[in-house]
């Protein structure tokens, strides 16, 4: 495997500067057969190290943006419903163990694990969800997002998704993390395991992230930590026409470690009185 994902590699990178010929026999079979393996899991937009940092796979991502190029839009028609369309939707999802409630989509090219439950929804191409998770009702999973096992995705939740600039990080939720109702998470943006993060907590790369749980207030960005307690809230910035309010995510506390982690989430939740 380690060689054909060499090759693989080596000619997406060739091809990416083409311009012309991309419709030839040889970049279609490469390039859908990369597809393939991220429809499979069998590779992802993002690996780690062995030092445990993270690395963008940039070759995966431009297989994606070349797949486009070269897919024609076409009918796509499920029973009575009926898309027009590059991409082919997911399908066979019984032989797969993901349960889907109707009128949910995911793109062909992104890979959803085994018990994962996918309410009314959209998961794009390139995006990795996690085993048992969940992605609740009108919740949606931008393109390359890594959502991790055991997460709930929350009613109206908005993970964002990147293709270009190729080296952007995506967006990455961590395993048991929990979302509450009409979060946004963009701009490669990190959500570390465990994490609780109230109904409507917005998060940008340049979004104060401020620990409020000590005597001085710790401000970070891009990261929540795991087993963050989080909440949305709002700092004052002065601008030349008087001072106003400016969104941020407040750290409240922490949630304890526990290995029955829903009766850790509820108590959480509780304890901290969070909408969600």
């Amino acid at each position: 495997m380690e060689k054909i994902l060499f090759n693989l590699k080596k000619n997406i990178d060739s091809y990416w500067n083409m311009k012309e010929n991309l419709n030839h026999c040889d970049v279609k079979f490469t390039v859908e057969k990369v597809i393939e393996y991220l429809d499979k899991g069998k590779i992802r937009v993002i690996s780690y190290s062995e030092e445990n940092k993270l690395i963008i796979n940039e070759w995966i991502k431009k297989a994606i943006l070349i797949y486009f190029k070269i897919k024609k839009v076409k009918l796509i028609e499920f029973g009575s419903l009926k898309f027009f369309d590059k991409i082919p939707l997911k399908k066979n999802y019984n032989k797969i163990g993901v349960r889907v409630v109707p009128t949910a989509i995911a793109r062909y090219g992104s890979y959803i694990s085994k018990n994962v439950i996918l309410m009314p929804s959209y998961v794009n191409i390139g995006a990795f969800i996690g085993k048992e998770s969940m992605i609740d009702t009108w919740a949606t999973i931008g393109s390359c997002a890594q959502i991790g096992e055991r997460v709930h995705i929350s009613g109206g939740v908005g993970i964002g998704g990147v293709l270009e600039p190729l080296q952007s990080s995506p967006v990455i939720i961590g395993n048991n993390a929990f979302l509450g109702s009409r979060c946004i998470i963009v701009e490669g943006v990190i959500v570390e395991e465990e994490a609780v993060l109230g109904a409507n907590v917005v998060i940008t790369s340049s979004t104060k992230i401020i620990d409020v749980t000590n005597d001085k207030p710790i401000i970070s960005k891009g990261l929540i930590p795991k087993r963050s307690v989080v909440i949305p809230g709002s700092y004052p910035k002065k601008f030349k026409s008087g001072t106003y309010y400016v969104p941020c995510a407040l750290i409240i506390g922490k949630r304890k470690e526990s290995t029955d982690k829903k009766t850790s989430l509820n108590k959480v939740l509780r304890e901290y009185n969070i909408s969600v």
